[in-house]
């Protein structure tokens, strides 16, 4: 038996569903019931039921592509603000191999760079690197910082929810796995790309989201309405397990 529902916002302690059903990330087990371990929403699959975390930071993991701040210059490597617990390390053999080079006249603080996690280590210590398609340096645009675990909803099924915002503002929108996302473009679609992000965020555990965002993007860019509107498929959207669909 289930004793919530979908999408209902439960609390550290609440009992979610007897042992009928198997227990995800977020919850535990005890005497028989399966119960929350943090604040958050419920999400039922099947016969598995987790809790989605209102507000989390970003955890690391091999193959993942982030957005990273840089921070600090060291002799033999960058250190970079990933929007974790966790700072990254990119190493200069990663850049220059085994030439030696002034790091700050590559990479300099303050910039932005689109890297993948190249490993974890037990104490995680996050290794960066660059070598991949679309990875390298930002120039101009801005970031916006969103919950990690609300990237796949940003992204949306297939890519539709970012493409939607990039043909309607015409940005360039890259979306890090670590919750950061950059937007570059005129400054007034800047500006508005990151209303729209922003509402996404706030509004990514309800349904319906797709005709929100599509009447906000008129709104907010003073275009009318279509008369009928596609309606939104009823699944959430699919995680984003691959890195590059986050290469745009």
């Amino acid at each position: 038996m289930i004793f919530i529902e979908d999408k209902e916002m439960v609390i550290p302690g609440d009992v979610l569903a007897d042992d009928e059903y198997h227990s995800g990330r977020g919850t535990f087990k005890e005497d028989g019931k399966i119960c929350s371990s943090l604040v958050g929403l419920v999400a039922v699959r099947d016969k598995k039921i987790s809790v989605i975390p209102l507000q989390s930071k970003y955890i690391p993991k091999r193959g993942d592509v982030v957005i990273g701040e840089i921070t600090d210059i060291r002799f033999s490597m960058w250190n970079l603000d990933i929007n974790s617990p966790y700072s990254g390390i990119l190493p200069a053999s990663d850049v220059f191999g085994k030439e030696k080079r002034d790091l700050n006249r590559t990479f300099d603080v303050g910039d932005v760079l689109f890297l993948r996690v190249v490993d974890v280590d037990e104490v995680k210590k996050v290794k960066l690197g660059l070598k991949g398609r679309g990875l390298g340096k930002f120039r101009d645009g801005i970031l916006i910082y969103i919950t990690p675990t609300k990237v796949p909803r940003l992204i949306g099924k297939k890519g539709s929810m970012i493409n939607m915002i990039k043909d309607e503002t015409k940005c360039e929108v890259v979306v890090g796995q670590n919750g950061v996302v950059w937007v570059k473009g005129e400054p007034t679609m800047e500006r508005v790309a990151e209303k729209v992000i922003n509402m996404i965020e706030e509004q990514a555990h309800t349904s319906g989201l797709t005709d929100r965002v599509r009447n906000m993007l008129f709104e907010l860019l003073g275009k009318e309405k279509p008369s009928e509107e596609p309606k939104e498929d009823e699944e959430q959207e699919e995680d984003v397990e691959n890195g590059e669909e986050l290469i745009q």
